[in-house]
């Protein structure tokens, strides 16, 4: 039934079905009917993800999201596993403890929208296992949470204004991300999925990112929150509710209250203001099936903020090819930098998100330990005077800083902003280089056999080093998804 009393002029009826064709979209597609480059970006952003999980063992997020859901599960017990740690879990504790877990390092995918990765991939993956779905349903859901996600969170993008004056909220649609392959894998029909959107955009955080404009550890654990909640409401509607449906349709439920005005222009000063600071409904449905979002996203190749990635792999590259230590170095100069993201604190870093939105940290961490993992965002790590007075020497070249919102728009533009790094020599060399995208950008991917040898590197290290029989037979396994008949064959590889 769908039936809402704001509409009763058109038969309680909503007047668009944005929702109800998103929710067609999830019950339709098919692995067989995907190209063969989306088939392939699924893996790299699997193989990426779990990675990025596997490395973030033993750091403070990852131990406390793990714990938190043993005791919320009344100890071990259920059909999901946790990578890294093997713990298995009812599928919602799982989904909290992954999805923290996928953040934990910064190091998953960046989007233009986010970081759907944090939710989509464990998400698909916990309902695979806990469903027996084979390799080819998971890569489906996959594909199926990126391209709804992708256009739900484009949709309700912040004009300029909204943006300097309120900031940023990913974790608001980040509900989206896990609910989307829950829902495909739980076999939910297009009403059910129509009614767990609605439930979804009712269960919202704020469109507003405050723990990272108060540097807290507690952005890590929203994304386990947000995972946790998908789930949730996956079930929900598995158990059957009533009614609920459209919600993306009615300007009252999410999208025109996300943006700010509930779709009531009346009650602004400014109607043209109003008007841009609107949803743009077209983007949840734009070139649905025919344009794959998912080959927009971005897979770092640092555990760092996005718009550090082009000058730590600048730097590593330029003291490689020249052969330079640390202490040759008098100073680094990146131009133009990212603004507010030079702080460096004189007694270090008091929190993993201080440090991983600080370019000279992320800088003088790649040089000091250049396989990271865990270890970046150790306290011990984070505070160490080697690299904090490291730190100290990289410094803001002559150009006007970009703000995140400026580097937002040229990466949803499908470009990136380009820098330069000028590394100063203390006998007075400099040497100099500049890039446009770093690897993994859309127009630089890794191939799927280097993305699995940087998995690979990834568990090992979790796994205290070395490199088990069990590491490599994963890769492999993740390389070959379309081969796996059961998902929940593969739960004894994943700890």
């Amino acid at each position: 039934m769908r039936y809402n009393t704001r509409y009763k002029d058109n038969n309680f009826l909503t007047p668009t079905i944005y929702t109800q064709t998103l929710s067609e979209y999830v019950e339709n597609l098919k692995y067989s009917a995907l190209p063969e480059k989306v088939i392939t970006r699924a893996k790299l952003i699997l193989l990426s993800t779990m990675g990025a999980v596997f490395a973030a063992k033993g750091a403070p997020t990852a131990e406390k999201s793990c714990q938190m859901a043993l005791e919320a599960n009344g100890g071990e017990g259920g059909p999901a596993t946790v990578w890294g740690y093997g713990k298995k879990m009812s599928a919602i504790n799982a989904a909290f403890a992954m999805g923290a877990m996928s953040d934990a390092l910064d190091w998953e995918d960046c989007s233009c929208t986010g970081h759907p990765s944090a939710g989509v991939i464990p998400g698909a993956w916990i309902a695979a296992e806990e469903k027996h779905h084979s390799g080819k349903d998971l890569i489906a859901a996959i594909v199926a949470g990126y391209e709804v996600y992708q256009r739900i969170a484009l949709a309700v993008q912040p004009s300029d204004l909204q943006w300097e004056d309120r900031g940023w909220g990913p974790a608001s649609w980040q509900i989206f991300t896990a609910l989307i392959p829950a829902c495909k894998l739980y076999g939910l029909d297009a009403r059910r999925t129509n009614q767990a959107i609605g439930m979804a955009c009712e269960s919202s955080t704020l469109p507003t990112s405050f723990s990272v404009r108060t540097m807290s550890d507690f952005k890590h654990y929203e994304y386990g929150y947000r995972a946790r909640d998908g789930f949730l409401i996956a079930k929900s509607v598995e158990k059957g509710i009533h009614n609920n449906m459209d919600g993306l349709d009615d300007p009252t439920c999410y999208t025109g209250t996300i943006c700010g005005n509930g779709g009531n222009f009346s009650v602004v000063e400014d109607k043209n203001q109003a008007i841009e600071d609107a949803a743009d409904l077209t983007w949840l449905t734009r070139n649905l099936g025919t344009e794959y979002l998912i080959l927009d996203t971005l897979l770092k190749p640092w555990p760092a903020d996005i718009w550090s990635q082009s000058s730590i792999e600048l730097v590593r590259r330029l003291m490689a090819e020249h052969g330079i230590q640390p202490d040759d170095v008098a100073e680094i100069v990146v131009d133009p930098m990212t603004a507010d993201h030079m702080h460096v604190p004189a007694n270090g870093y008091a929190s993993s998100v201080q440090a991983q939105f600080s370019l000279p940290y992320a800088i003088a961490a790649a040089v000091r330990e250049p396989m990271p993992g865990a270890r970046w965002y150790s306290g011990a790590f984070m505070q160490d005077p080697e690299i904090i007075a490291f730190a100290q020497r990289i410094k803001a070249g002559p150009c006007a800083p970009n703000s995140d919102l400026e580097n937002f728009k040229l990466f949803r533009n499908r470009s990136f902003p380009a820098q330069k790094v000028d590394i100063l020599l203390k006998n007075g060399v400099q040497v100099s280089g500049q890039m446009d995208c770093p690897p993994g950008h859309p127009s630089d991917m890794p191939t799927l056999s280097e993305a699995a040898s940087r998995f690979e590197a990834q568990a090992s290290e979790a796994s205290a080093g070395g490199q088990p029989d069990h590491v490599r037979e994963l890769a492999d396994k993740l390389c070959d998804l379309e081969s796996v008949e059961d998902i929940a064959s593969l739960s004894e590889l994943l700890s």
